[in-house]
């Protein structure tokens, strides 16, 4: 249409769901309402026929063709806009909410906004991986249906805006479990059924890229926009998809999981390995004449030991942990760092015994001894420790074993070299690294087995 000019307007708001406009041509003037179907066949009292002056009442016999249409629109999938109107006097000088009666209906606009082909495939992957995922929408149930069905997503529940309006918080907390489908909503509402997933104990992630989308990002534990979404939304969001795939949201999950596996590697085996040798040298300390080690060789042997764990970052995960989600939880690292650390601790009492009573050893030997003996067992048993399955059917990745390998062997090196007897090291005669063969395996052997036994009796979330 040509010759049309606007003159005021109504903007758009999440409660009124509709927007209106003040046109002229000159010749007459209207306001114009465009918004949620529902809402604008509420607000009217007449529709359309043939033309713009053929009127028709819009009553009970009228409104069952109309909704029909509108229903059939839904279940195709398109999204729908209702438009209506009202002549207004040429002097109508605003348009106010006010004047949103009384409108005479023209008819609907209707879009149609099929999902990404990937979006299918991602979406099975994350249901594959334990993420629950639920929609949240302002679109009627009809068109979230038909998209679902597309999508191959199964649907457990439906909630609209109009039944959590009914419902309080407690109760809301109540029905959120059971339904993945939330229609025709407001910001409000979002909001609400994000903190009711939080109090149910569940990690939140939000995905939105409008304005009205900005509480639940600020609410959701994490809150993911897009980089083609309105700056608010970006504001609000802690993680910005350069891509619009949900794809990359599996990709993220399984990322962020294998980190955190990995990181849980370090944590429990740094945990438990300082501990045992915290209490290795305050019992070492109460019979010995000298220090179990002196502060250098100390400083070398936990030097070589974090770099021997450089790798950790690169390693591999077992599948079965990237199946769930996982969560921190210090107690039950505590549990682990008190059960395993003093197994630690007993082989370097044995390694105590073996070096005074087997070779009599003076200071320089026994610190050699124990250098050695201490580096290879906290080393080594990071093979135990970064899987819950048996370590020789999950594959750690290579460079984790190469600079672990690599760590323990230049402590059997380092004795022997000038830099080795300026730190106070001697040559250990041959019969030890025998004896601290046996005694790597013995203790290997005994965390693995304490370890199955520990994930048995204090299953991990």
């Amino acid at each position: 249409m040509t010759g049309w000019r606007k003159i005021d307007e109504v903007p758009f708001d999440f409660e009124r769901r509709r927007v209106s406009v003040l046109v002229d041509n000159g010749q007459k003037r209207l306001l114009v309402v465009k918004g949620a179907p529902e809402d604008i066949l509420r607000l009217c009292t007449s529709y359309e026929g043939d033309s713009e002056t053929d009127l028709h009442p819009l009553d009970d016999a009228s409104m069952p063709p109309i909704r029909a249409l509108f229903d059939s629109l839904g279940k195709d999938g398109f999204r729908v806009l209702g438009i209506a109107w009202r002549q207004v006097g040429a002097d109508f000088p605003h348009a106010v909410v006010d004047d949103e009666t009384k409108l005479v209906f023209s008819g609907f606009a209707a879009f149609l906004d099929p999902p990404k082909e990937s979006a299918k495939k991602a979406l099975t992957d994350l249901a594959a991986s334990g993420v629950a995922v639920k929609i949240v929408t302002g679109d009627n149930e009809l068109v979230t249906e038909h998209i679902c069905g597309q999508l191959g997503l199964p649907i457990i529940g439906i909630l609209t805006g109009a039944d959590i309006l009914k419902m309080d918080d407690q109760a809301l907390v109540g029905r959120v479990e059971n339904v993945n489908l939330f229609c025709r909503v407001t910001p409000t509402q979002k909001n609400r059924i994000i903190l009711a997933l939080k109090k149910r104990g569940h990690t939140v992630g939000y995905l939105g890229d409008g304005i009205n989308d900005a509480p639940s990002l600020h609410s959701a534990d994490i809150g993911i926009s897009v980089d083609s979404a309105v700056d608010v939304a970006k504001d609000a969001a802690q993680m910005i998809l350069l891509e619009q795939d949900l794809g990359v949201l599996q990709s993220g999950v399984m990322e962020g999981r294998r980190t955190f596996g990995n990181i849980m590697k370090y944590i429990m085996m740094g945990t438990s390995s300082n501990f045992g040798n915290m209490f290795s040298m305050a019992g070492g300390s109460l019979f010995l004449p000298f220090l179990p080690m002196l502060p250098t060789q100390i400083l070398l042997n936990n030097m070589l030991y974090d770099v021997s764990e450089i790798p950790i970052p690169l390693d591999n995960v077992d599948e079965e942990y990237l199946m769930r989600p996982r969560q921190w939880d210090i107690s039950f690292v505590r549990k682990f760092m008190l059960i395993i650390g003093p197994i630690s601790s007993l082989f370097d009492f044995l390694t105590f015994y073996v070096m005074i009573k087997v070779f009599q050893a003076g200071e320089a030997l026994f610190h050699t001894g124990w250098f050695i003996e201490s580096l290879a067992t906290q080393v080594l048993v990071i093979f135990i420790i970064r899987t819950r399955k048996n370590p020789l059917k999950s594959r750690p990745n290579p460079w984790l074993t190469i600079c672990s390998l690599l760590v323990v062997a230049l402590a059997i090196v380092l004795p022997y070299t000038p830099l080795g007897t300026y730190l106070g090291f001697v040559a250990p005669p041959l019969l030890f690294f025998l004896i601290l063969a046996g005694i790597v395996v013995i203790y290997l052997l005994t965390v693995e087995v304490v370890k199955q036994w520990f994930y048995k009796r204090y299953s991990l979330l």
